[in-house]
Parts: structure tokens; C-alpha cells; sequence
């Protein structure tokens, strides 16, 4: 299996850096075993079937890019210069790797100013990273990195346009709950009351699971065996509560369908075991590529993937390479907006 095999061209115009608004009228592309059609996110309650379960990520995620100036004693007096920091997770011991630019030009023990109440201390490097200590913690810390920092956009957004107030809002979903992701649940960014409403009144159910995005999620395939990809790895717990309902929805006929890639590679680590869903808390970094068995998972709502991606052989493993193809075709024929910020997808296999 080569990483050719997950290639497409993709024409630039059709890189979405604004989400649509409302969030629910991005378009949907429906593709039911091989039949695909297109409608609107705000179609879902009537696409859905009563007694289906929605699997929602409530990550919330944290304001992880911040610029400040670092600052040292050279010898000769203060030397002071720009850095630009993203936060990519917490240490046990209280520290965040972090990447930090230009991380070469730093030496171990320099401060970094982020705000008159926000700076950290560079006290190790590790595999290109800084691990940086802060000045402050807990509720503390969150309110100065919510004051100093800004969303991290993806890098094919932040490279047309720096983020700014707006993505506050648009680039984190309506549930968001536990603060940890730097990168958001995007599927998740097309819901809002309104739909979550009328989908409650139609008979849809829904579980909230979390998973904390990484940044690892933008790294490239290197190899061109796919199967010796290693993914990064990514804290995630499905509670008792979650597993229950889940189950429950299985034995009941309903169809679980985990709303992005974060939600299914979560519940199908979850599942690993025994076959079954199960309660599960740990670091995850299972790699879905065709051959997969799910165990869980019954149909995906997602957005459009980056050519050669692991997420495009996640959507593979799931509906098929070819009919995967056929997708994507369709999608770019018809001007669907791609990646974080574009439209969405519902994949439902044959005999789902």
C-alpha cells in the first residue's frame, strides 16, 4: 500500500479560510454505500435515523500560539528578540513542549514575555522541541494564555491569513469542555443549537468522548509504505457513561456514527480489546488505514482531508479506495470547500 495511493489534485480556490455561516449551512456531500448526493449540514435530521447516536469530541481548544520576546544577559547587557511559540501539550512535571522559533538561537534558562502577566522559562530541549515552565498555573494560567494567545490555525490557513478574534469563536465547537486540544475537532464545527435541536427532536442521540488533538495531526507522511507510518500520539478517555450509551445504541439497532476522525480513532481504540466498546482513558495512536476492522463505528461525519494524509486512509479503510476516489471527484467537480474550515461529509458503508 504507497502513499501514491492517497493522492489528488486539489485545485488552491478550493481551501476554505472562513467557515461558512451559519455553521450549519456549510453543504454536505451524503455518500451511502455508491450513491452520493449533495445537501446541506442543516439536512442531517432528516438524513439521520431515529434512534442513532452522534459521537461528539468535547475538547475545547486552548489559544496554544503566542509571540513574545525572549530575553537574557548576554555579558555586555540585556539582549532582547521576538520568538513565536506554539503549545503543543502538558508535562507531568508541570512544564509544555512546545515549538519554539528559532529554538537554536536559545539557551537553556532564557525568559520568554509573553505579557505583562504571562512569561515561561526554556529549561530543556527534547526531539526539536522546548519544554517551557510558566509563571503561572491553573485557572490562572488560562486566563493570561486566553488574553495573550491566539488560536493555532492550521498551517495551510495561517498561511493565507494570520488568525484573529473571529477564530476564537469559529475554530471551536459549540460542546467544547475540557481545555487540552491544539488543533479542533473540525467535523464538530459545523453544529450549532439549532441543529443540535432539531436532531434531539428527531430521536438522534448523542455521546460526548474527548480527545486532545495534537499538532501531530499536521505532520506528513514521510515513507511511502504506509504501513510503516507511526502515528503521534494523543490523551483521550471514553468514560463508563459514554461506553454505556454506545453500547447500548449497538444492541438497539441504532448506528453510531462518530462525528470527525478524532471521535472514531478514539471509540475504536476503545474497543481494541475485547471487541467491544469499552471505558477507556490513556494515550492513543492507532493508525486506520484499508484492512481496518471497525468494531464500532457503523457510518463517519467528516470534513475533506489533505492529499496523502492518514486521514485519507482513515475515509479509505472505512468506504473504500475507489469509492473514496469517486468521493473526492464528485466534491471537487461540484466546488465543495476543503480541509478545517470547509464543508463536511457524511460517509455511511454499504449496509450501514
Amino acid at each position: 500500500m504507497k502513499l501514491a495511493d492517497f493522492d489528488f489534485d486539489l485545485p488552491e480556490r478550493l481551501i476554505a479560510t472562513r467557515p461558512a455561516r451559519p455553521r450549519s449551512s456549510a453543504r454536505l456531500l451524503v455518500a451511502e454505500g455508491d450513491a452520493i448526493r449533495d445537501a446541506h449540514v442543516f439536512d442531517l435530521p432528516g438524513i439521520l435515523r431515529p434512534g442513532d447516536r452522534l459521537v461528539l469530541n468535547d475538547t475545547r481548544v486552548i489559544p496554544a500560539r503566542l509571540t513574545g520576546q525572549r530575553h537574557r544577559d548576554s555579558g555586555q547587557g540585556p539582549v532582547s528578540a521576538r520568538i513565536e511559540v506554539t503549545l503543543l501539550e502538558p508535562r507531568a512535571d508541570g512544564t509544555w513542549a512546545a515549538l519554539l522559533k528559532p529554538l537554536r538561537k536559545m539557551d537553556i534558562g532564557e525568559d520568554i514575555v509573553f505579557s505583562p502577566e504571562l512569561s515561561a522559562t526554556l529549561e530543556a530541549r527534547e526531539d526539536g522541541q522546548g519544554l517551557l515552565r510558566f509563571n503561572l498555573a491553573g485557572e490562572d494560567f488560562d486566563a493570561a494564555l486566553a488574553q495573550a494567545g491566539a488560536m493555532p490555525l492550521p498551517p495551510y490557513i495561517a498561511a493565507r491569513r494570520p488568525a484573529d478574534a473571529q477564530d476564537k469563536d469559529d475554530y471551536q465547537t459549540v460542546w467544547a469542555a475540557r481545555s487540552g486540544a491544539v488543533a479542533a475537532p473540525t467535523a464538530s464545527l459545523h453544529f450549532d443549537e439549532p441543529l443540535l435541536a432539531a436532531l434531539r427532536a428527531r430521536g438522534i442521540a448523542f455521546t460526548h468522548v474527548t480527545l486532545h488533538v495534537g499538532a501531530g495531526t499536521f505532520l506528513p507522511v514521510k515513507v511511502e509504505d504506509v504501513t510503516t507510518h507511526r502515528m503521534h500520539a494523543e490523551w483521550g478517555e471514553v468514560s463508563a457513561t459514554a461506553a454505556a450509551e454506545i453500547a447500548a445504541t449497538r444492541s438497539a439497532g441504532g448506528r453510531v456514527i462518530p462525528v470527525g476522525t478524532t471521535a472514531l480513532r478514539l471509540i475504536e481504540t476503545a474497543a481494541r480489546d475485547t471487541g467491544a466498546i469499552r471505558a477507556w482513558e490513556g494515550e492513543t495512536d492507532i493508525f486506520i488505514y484499508p484492512g481496518f476492522e471497525f468494531r464500532v463505528t457503523d457510518a463517519l461525519m467528516t470534513n475533506f482531508h489533505l492529499p496523502k494524509s492518514t486521514l485519507m486512509m482513515l475515509v479509505s479503510a472505512l468506504m473504500g479506495r475507489e469509492r473514496v476516489r469517486r468521493i473526492y471527484d464528485h466534491a471537487i467537480a461540484n466546488d465543495y470547500r476543503f480541509f478545517s474550515y470547509g464543508d463536511a461529509s457524511l460517509l455511511i458503508p454499504p449496509g450501514a
